[in-house]
């Protein structure tokens, strides 16, 4: 069942997304060569509890505060501190926090130093993915309309698209209904509708979108071991336009 969010609780989320936006802004800094991804976990533990919140992957049993998946690994990563970046490496972070029960989502994948053109091409083709899944997340459409959009964008420019895992709707809980493809497929399409909170992450690959999990249980593996980006951002619906919530807008705090 889909759940239909009142304003009040679209509030409550937006403040955590909010507190998301603020601690990806502090973050990103701090993906360098030679950290490891338990030292970023750790700094996105203290970010969270001081925002008054708490991780949100604990809920799910997730042994961290934040995925953190490296070149070929597309999500899920688990921290480590045996886990160092390396320069030219790409860093795909996905986080979410529980502030007073409301759920925040949100990734980003960060180039590190010297990063190869093809890379960097495939990054941007990521982040158009997702912006042609915000564009065609609005009232009235499908959420096939958003699946389109992304493997359109994403096959256009020749990757692969990873179809094992897709957005979600979420705001009162962490994977929420309805899901959402990144790629076309028959099933449950249902209309979009405003008062609905979701979550539009594109997992773009290099090569295809074939994917592997490895024997941790968690971390999800491109199976011809090229890399993949994930991006994503949580967004509410209204009648007239869609916000997207897990962005901090100019001058905001």
């Amino acid at each position: 069942m889909i759940r239909i969010k009142n304003e009040k609780q679209i509030d409550g989320i937006r403040a955590s997304c909010k507190a998301l936006a603020r601690l990806y802004r502090a973050l990103v800094p701090l993906v360098r060569e030679g950290v490891s991804t338990a030292d970023l976990d750790d700094f996105c533990v203290d970010f969270i509890r001081k925002a008054g919140g708490k991780p949100a992957w604990y809920a799910e049993h997730f042994p961290g505060a934040a995925c953190i998946s490296i070149n070929e690994e597309v999500i899920h990563g688990i921290p480590s501190k045996n886990r160092i970046i390396h320069n030219g490496d790409l860093v795909s972070l996905d986080i979410g926090i529980d502030l007073d029960g409301y759920i925040s989502d949100s990734a980003i994948t960060v180039p590190v130093g010297t990063v190869e053109n093809k890379l960097l091409r495939l990054l941007d083709t990521t982040r158009e993915c997702l912006d042609a899944g915000i564009g065609a997340c609005r009232a009235g459409n499908r959420i096939g309309d958003i699946s389109r959009a992304v493997y359109d964008t994403a096959t256009k420019a020749g990757y692969g698209v990873v179809y094992e895992y897709c957005g979600h709707g979420v705001g009162l809980g962490v994977h929420e209904d309805p899901q959402i493809p990144n790629v076309p497929e028959r099933g449950p399409n249902p209309r979009i509708v405003p008062g609905m909170v979701l979550a539009i992450e594109p997992m773009i690959n290099l090569g295809t979108g074939d994917v592997d999990v490895l024997s941790d249980g968690w971390t999800v593996v491109t199976s011809d071991k090229k890399p993949s980006c994930h991006m994503e951002h949580t967004v509410a619906v209204f009648a007239d336009h869609t916000e997207v919530l897990t962005m901090l807008n100019p001058g905001e705090e």
